[in-house]
């Protein structure tokens, strides 16, 4: 298993930060009850990888003066215009620890609802869970092919893994199928494509 190596940060030089990120690196801070706020830098090509493994709420493994921890990534920056990471803040696990951290919901099934003339009105793309750090997926799927017009999907219906909790109400509205409502435009655009083949 990979693991991030976190070196500490030079907090004595000015505008170390930009200077990091000029150099393809990363500046965060890692909290903990071992580690009081430790101020690191990490290689933004190996941070990416990881976030494309675990998830932007995933846990990360990392080397830290030659130990292996583990952290929960609390919240990555993103630069609003080249999305590239710009500030990470990670909590130190034990595997053994239980987490709350909010993960994606993947829908699967878009495509066949459009087929037929029906949107999903996405109400939530993430949801809140508990469980031990170990089991934190990447992300949870709901298959939604077999909709019809009017049905309303709930937390409680994602499917999840027994070692998993919802921590979200329950009867908490996460999508709704509906017609797609054709706007004045559309409806214009039909009247001259019928009158065009008349």
């Amino acid at each position: 298993m990979n693991s991030l190596n976190l070196n500490k940060r030079d907090t004595s030089i000015s505008n170390n930060a930009k200077k990091l990120r000029r150099e393809g690196k990363v500046p965060g801070i890692l909290y903990g009850k071992k580690i009081n706020d430790f101020l690191f830098e990490v290689g933004e090509l190996e941070l990416c990888r990881e976030i494309s493994k675990n998830g932007e709420h995933g846990v990360i493994n990392f080397d830290l003066d030659g130990d292996s921890c583990s952290a929960l990534i609390k919240d990555v920056q993103r630069d609003p215009v080249t999305h590239k990471i710009i500030h990470l803040d990670l909590e130190e696990l034990n595997h053994n620890d239980k987490i709350i951290s909010t993960i994606p919901i993947i829908y699967e099934g878009e495509n066949y609802l459009n087929k037929k003339g029906m949107v999903l009105q996405k109400e939530k793309d993430s949801i809140r869970v508990e469980c031990i750090a170990d089991k934190l997926p990447k992300y949870i799927k709901i298959n939604i092919n077999g909709s019809n017009n009017g049905y309303v999907y709930r937390a409680g219906d994602l499917e999840i893994a027994s070692e998993l909790s919802i921590i979200d109400d329950l009867n908490m509205v996460i999508a709704s199928v509906t017609y797609e409502r054709k706007t004045v435009s559309d409806d214009m655009e039909l009247a001259e494509e019928e009158n065009n083949e008349k």
